[in-house]
């Protein structure tokens, strides 16, 4: 199978993995308006938690993994590692912007306004604003090799804020509520409840899956185009 053939297989691949998840989370959403109980002292604006947890941890996720792979492509130089990271920071984007609107809606009728200079929701928007300059980073060097280096290092700087963003309810005074879920003593959540965030936040993860397999697909199926074209020139 030839690199183009390869890469068009990763679209594809990535296609019917996001439309799983898409149908997954929509289900998901399903069963936290109408399966699963209100919670007795926040009410019905609770359920936007649902979508609001797992789309938080699919982010720090996808910038993780953007930190560990740019780590690698400094080290071994490969384009691959480039393209991934690219890929994964662009999902990590969307669903940081899909947290910072979940968070107002959900916060409110709970807060009584739509944003706080709250410690947690201030440097989830300070690590939505870097991965912006990471993309127009990309966008503005033109030379392969130097957009990948200074991207890779602007990613890692980027993912080194991840355990500081989780770590800001325990180092300051924060509006926002405490973890429910990664506790030592273990998670406070009724089973239900703990239920369909679990099933969210696997629905979330695999849309994390399916959107970066089709981002790098896409990058991949540039990359041959490229070198079938400076081939044949």
């Amino acid at each position: 199978m030839s690199n183009l053939e390869q890469a068009r297989a990763l679209v594809k691949r990535g296609q019917v993995m996001t439309v799983i998840a898409v149908t997954a989370i929509a289900l998901c959403a399903v069963r936290a308006l109408l399966f699963t109980p209100v919670e007795r002292f926040q009410g019905p604006a609770q359920k936007i938690f649902y979508l609001h947890v797992p789309a938080a941890w699919s982010a720090f996720l996808a910038f993780g993994l953007v930190g560990i792979v740019s780590g690698l492509y400094l080290w071994l130089d490969d384009r691959r590692l480039d393209l991934f990271a690219e890929a994964s920071a662009e999902t990590g984007t969307i669903l940081t912007a899909i947290v910072l609107i979940t968070g107002p809606i959900w916060g409110k009728p709970i807060w009584g306004a739509w944003w706080v200079w709250d410690a947690r929701l201030t440097s989830t928007l300070f690590l939505f604003f870097i991965f912006i300059g990471y993309h127009s980073l990309r966008a503005a060097v033109h030379d392969p090799q130097d957009r990948a280096r200074f991207s890779a290092v602007l990613g890692i700087l980027g993912a080194m804020l991840i355990p500081f963003i989780h770590l800001t309810v325990y180092l300051f005074r924060t509006q926002h509520p405490m973890p429910v879920v990664a506790r030592p003593e273990g998670p406070t959540l009724p089973g239900v409840m703990l239920l369909t965030l679990l099933l969210s936040l696997g629905a979330f993860t695999l849309l994390y899956l399916g959107w970066t397999t089709l981002r790098y697909g896409i990058g991949r199926v540039r990359e041959a185009r490229e070198e079938l074209h400076d081939a044949t020139a």
